[in-house]
């Protein structure tokens, strides 16, 4: 999981400080008072000051710039971003553009940060993976950001040890299971020790770590969180299917126990380092792994693969990502859709993807004219990219979300960590508290 939550609530002396804002906002951050289609543009991206990172994005300013000679500036902020664009928000400074998670948009809106986009006025929207477009979808059906970037999960499997106890690659839950089990229980690092497991899982109630986890298993068991769309919203999770797939990750825990120990308050920065350095063989996450993977396990000791799917008959993978943001009050707003439509189209496709490198900003494209292959070799990113095409699905649209991922992950991680307990009857709990977090945000009766 590669997340950042940003706070689900403000003061509302600071709500009303932002409504003010995105009215009046000054665009830009430079100190432009001209205005006009060639006015200098303030771009603000997540990432750390100083990294490759942050420097494929100043190529990127400057092949926009190059291409329309409009100025743009990129700002790398990492830590507390989201409060300095409050901050810059409440002072009328806020940038042209930011770059940010796909998870931010109902924040955004919220807070009326961003201004609406017309899809079908964005050049070479039409080219964009129709996925990607969820992504930019808020709960009243209107578009507020434009696609970036793209990302999905797969499970990195120790193939060294898969084939020392001659086991083929999972098709099947089952066999995912099957696999798990002999991961905890053949000894398959030889060292004589009953010290290795199966199960790589961040259950952690933080952030939503658990529920973020399951969501690929609750999609592909065929269930889902809600029924309806829009105001008419209805909590699925409590039905057959997503009680059959709480059950089977409760059996990994309890039954099976071919999960590390742990996982109940573990998160990725715990996680990861279970998986490179043995105590678990199977593990659900991103393609941002394999470099440091590659680093500290050897590239030669796991292989990627695509999860199975599930009992529904489909597999169904979270998806996550980027989309550039066009904030409210900018001076330039047609330079604003410029450079959106810079980074989505071709060019800003291909040159964020920065090929192999550690400087990629764009993990999958969301233009379907990019073809990864042809700008980077490493083949693994080529299931990643399978997957997100074919499987990937992103959280419900709803104004907030995170509340409903906390509840979510509260549960289940309630659920695992007591083995004597009933998933039907946790979920149906949970179900009840969907009903009433629905009713908070006008979505549910």
């Amino acid at each position: 999981m590669n997340r950042r939550v940003a706070p689900t609530s403000l003061s509302a002396v600071l709500a009303v400080a932002l409504a003010v804002s995105a009215l009046t906002a000054c665009g830009g951050g430079s100190g432009d008072t001209t205005g006009g289609d060639k006015a200098p543009l303030e771009i603000w991206v997540r990432k750390p000051p100083g990294s490759s990172t942050e420097q494929t994005h100043k190529d990127l300013a400057a092949a926009f710039t190059k291409a329309t000679g409009v100025p743009a500036r990129v700002t790398a902020l990492f830590d507390d971003f989201e409060t300095k664009l409050q901050q810059a928000a409440a002072q009328k400074k806020l940038p042209d553009l930011i770059v940010n998670d796909t998870a931010q948009l109902g924040t955004l809106v919220e807070q009326g940060l961003v201004r609406e986009v017309d899809r079908t006025r964005v050049r070479g929207g039409d080219q964009l993976i129709p996925t990607s477009w969820d992504a930019a979808r808020a709960a009243d059906g209107k578009y507020y950001g434009v696609p970036f970037s793209a990302q999905t999960f797969a499970l990195f499997v120790r193939k060294d040890w898969r084939e020392k106890l001659g086991v083929a690659a999972p098709t099947d839950w089952d066999q995912l299971d099957a696999l798990a089990t002999a991961f905890t229980t053949r000894d398959p690092d030889g060292n004589g020790k009953a010290d290795t497991y199966g199960y790589v899982i961040p259950g952690t109630t933080k952030r939503g770590y658990l529920d973020w986890y399951f969501s690929s298993f609750l999609w592909s068991s065929g269930g889902d969180y809600f029924t309806g769309d829009g105001k008419d919203l209805k909590p699925a999770v409590d039905g057959r299917e997503a009680v059959e797939a709480a059950l089977r990750l409760k059996d990994q825990f309890c039954v099976d126990k071919s999960v590390v120990p742990g996982a109940v308050t573990a998160e990725t920065t715990q996680t990861h380092p279970l998986f490179e350095t043995g105590k678990g063989g199977i593990y659900l996450t991103g393609p941002y792994n394999m470099a440091r993977f590659d680093k500290s396990l050897g590239k030669e000791k796991y292989e990627i693969l695509p999860l199975p799917a599930g009992p529904g008959g489909k597999s169904s993978v979270l998806a996550e990502g980027e989309n550039t943001y066009l904030m409210a009050g900018s001076k330039n707003p047609a330079g604003q859709l410029q450079y959106a439509e810079f980074l989505s189209g071709t060019e800003g496709q291909t040159l964020g993807m920065a090929g192999d490198t550690a400087g990629n900003v764009v993990r999958l494209p969301v233009n379907t004219t990019v073809e990864l292959a042809a700008v980077r070799k490493d083949t693994r990113w080529q299931v990643f990219d399978r997957v997100y095409r074919e499987s990937g699905r992103y959280s419900p649209v709803v104004k907030e979300w995170t509340p409903f991922r906390q509840a979510s992950a509260e549960a289940l991680n309630g659920m695992v960590a007591d083995c004597g307990s009933d998933p039907k009857t946790v979920l149906g709990k949970l179900a009840g508290e969907f009903s009433d977090e629905l009713r908070n945000q006008g979505a549910g009766s």
